[in-house]
């Protein structure tokens, strides 16, 4: 493949520093942007040099990402609807003024508008009502030291930990089954212990949780669907 000079394109390149990387990490974002992490002791004018080395991988990126038809538009919730609930797929349906997700019931503000909000942020107090209490449990359980967990609304991870002990946690575990959520519970708190996903984490996740990898299966199966 020809060299050209970087940038190649009109995309961005934004640098990132991260005082817990330990290394260069180069990344483009479906949105187009082309991402340097920069670890600690690092510097810009590297960052950019090791942007410029890559420049054909990340000109194969743009064209992989030009080539990706672009997502159907998402169809709006209604009665006959399909989604995860605990880890079933289960059928929206008309009750009352609201809906139904299998025992659970939802008061709808207008049922001719899309359900999809009113659904989401019901399950969403089921998980921040939900998660705490097992989090902190495992914590104890575990002998890991646990400050705060939060719940949050994230569309491409499951979790993160911070080494202060402060655990944040998607709420569409809720749509997971119990094994897949606690796996995850015991996942973040392995980052407690290692910061980091080298053998002596996956090491402990062991310890923690040994059903692991048939959760990381599902997860493999199904994730992308709970969090679309």
């Amino acid at each position: 493949m020809d060299n050209h000079p970087f940038p190649l394109t009109p995309a961005a390149v934004d640098l990132i520093r991260n005082p817990r990387a330990r290394r260069y990490i180069l990344r483009v974002g479906p949105d187009k942007v082309v991402r340097v992490t920069i670890p600690r002791g690092g510097s810009e004018a590297f960052a950019r040099r090791f942007a410029e080395q890559k420049a054909d991988w990340i000109l194969r990126q743009l064209k992989r990402l030009a080539d990706t038809p672009a997502a159907s538009p998402t169809l709006p919730w209604q009665s006959g609807t399909t989604i995860w609930y605990r880890g079933e797929p289960v059928l929206l349906e008309s009750f009352g003024e609201g809906c139904r997700v299998a025992d659970q019931t939802i008061r709808l503000g207008n049922p001719h508008d899309d359900w999809r909000p009113a659904v989401e942020a019901h399950l969403r107090r089921l998980a921040e009502r939900e998660f705490p209490p097992l989090v902190f449990a495992a914590a104890t359980r575990l002998g890991v030291t646990l400050r705060r967990v939060s719940i949050r609304n994230q569309r491409t991870r499951w979790g993160s930990c911070s080494r202060r002990g402060t655990l944040s946690l998607n709420w569409r575990l809720i749509q997971t089954p119990e094994l897949v959520r606690d796996y995850l519970f015991a996942h973040e708190l392995a980052h407690v212990r290692e910061m980091n996903h080298s053998q002596r984490f996956w090491q402990v996740v062991d310890d923690f949780f040994p059903a692991w990898r048939e959760a990381e299966a599902w997860l493999k199966r199904n994730g992308r669907s709970v969090l679309s």
